[in-house]
């Protein structure tokens, strides 16, 4: 079940939007009228979407709030903002939204906004996780072998770029998939890999 935080400041609308996820989709929810009540729910929660309004009446905007979030959490976000002007909706653009919704939000706006993102959320599942850095948890060898299958390499074309056999990269490959706990056959890897490129 897909889990979804509602970052809102005016708890009626909150509450629209809750009550119409609830009976269009599989979902549990929550409702942070703060940025510190967000900050809270994210680490209790883990949700994997954020519907997030961009005036928080707080120091800080939704914008700042899931940059700094998205530091430590694997999330989906719909922006749902009164702003209409360009250079907002470019700021928000650019940290990569799933969707953008203007207030007044009503039923049929939300449930398309949201309908499109769910089936994303459903083929990633990453969504919903804390971020393990990859400096952390990876040796330089296997980060250097992370970059090149992201870039497409094969195995035989990773071990001649590092000068290794590639008996030693399949060595190294298995390492990595046992540290993310992921089955070695389908593609697994490379399916983390392009899903996690950004932290590589």
């Amino acid at each position: 079940m897909v889990r979804v935080l509602i970052i809102e400041d005016e708890i009626i609308i909150a509450r629209f939007i809750e009550q119409q996820l609830l009976s269009s989709f599989p979902c549990t929810t929550r409702i942070a009228v703060s940025v510190k009540e967000a900050q809270a729910a994210m680490a209790d929660m883990l949700p994997h979407l954020l519907l997030c309004d961009i005036n928080l009446q707080d120091n800080q905007s939704g914008i700042a709030l899931v940059t700094e979030l998205r530091e430590q959490y694997a999330f989906e976000v719909i922006f749902i903002s009164s702003y209409q002007n360009r250079s907002i909706i470019e700021q928000a653009s650019a940290i990569n939204p799933a969707n953008y919704i203007l207030k007044p939000v009503d039923e049929a706006q939300l449930f398309a906004g949201v309908q499109l993102v769910m089936n994303r959320i459903s083929q990633n599942t990453t969504m919903g996780e804390r971020i393990t850095h990859a400096t952390t948890l990876f040796n330089t060898t296997e980060r250097s072998i992370l970059q090149l299958i992201r870039d497409q390499k094969t195995t035989k074309e990773i071990a001649q770029e590092l000068f290794l056999s590639p008996y030693t990269i399949k060595n190294h490959r298995h390492n990595i998939c046992r540290k993310l706990q992921l089955e070695e056959g389908n593609n697994a890897l490379l399916k983390w890999v392009m899903q996690n490129h950004h932290l590589l």
